[in-house]
C-alpha cells in the first residue's frame, strides 16, 4: 500500500447561494472526518481546509483501482457580499459541510411600511 500513499492537494466541490438573511456555502467532503476539517473567514474570503486520510484497513496490496484522492485539501471562496463573521455557523452531515454566513444588517432587504394618509 505504500505505493498508494502519495499526497497531493485536492479541491472539494462547493455550491454557493443566498437566502433572504444568509449566504450559504456547501462543500462535498465524503470520507473526511469532521475533526479533520477547519473553517475560517478573513474579510470576504471563506476557507475550508483539512485532510482525507488513507485508511489502513486492508492488509495487502490487492487494490485494482483507487480513484478517490487522499491527502490535504484547501478551498477558498470569495463571498459575494459582507457577512457577520462572528455569527458564522458550520454543520457537517453525510459528507457535506454546510456553512451559514449571516448577511450584515445593511445588506438584508428591508420592507418599508407605507403609511396611508
Amino acid at each position: 500500500m505504500a505505493s498508494l500513499r502519495f499526497e497531493r492537494m485536492w479541491l472539494p466541490l462547493c455550491d454557493l447561494w443566498e437566502t433572504k438573511d444568509d449566504v450559504m456555502v456547501s462543500f462535498e467532503l465524503p470520507g473526511v472526518n469532521e475533526k479533520d476539517v477547519n473553517v475560517s473567514i478573513t474579510g470576504d474570503l471563506l476557507t475550508v481546509r483539512g485532510e482525507r486520510r488513507w485508511h489502513d484497513g486492508a492488509k495487502d496490496d490487492s487494490y485494482h483501482r483507487v480513484e478517490r484522492v487522499y491527502g490535504k485539501f484547501e478551498r477558498t471562496v470569495q463571498l459575494p457580499m459582507p457577512v457577520q463573521a462572528d455569527k458564522v455557523k458550520a454543520a457537517y452531515r453525510d459528507g457535506v459541510l454546510t456553512v451559514t454566513l449571516p448577511k450584515v444588517e445593511a445588506i438584508k432587504p428591508r420592507e418599508i411600511k407605507i403609511d396611508i394618509l
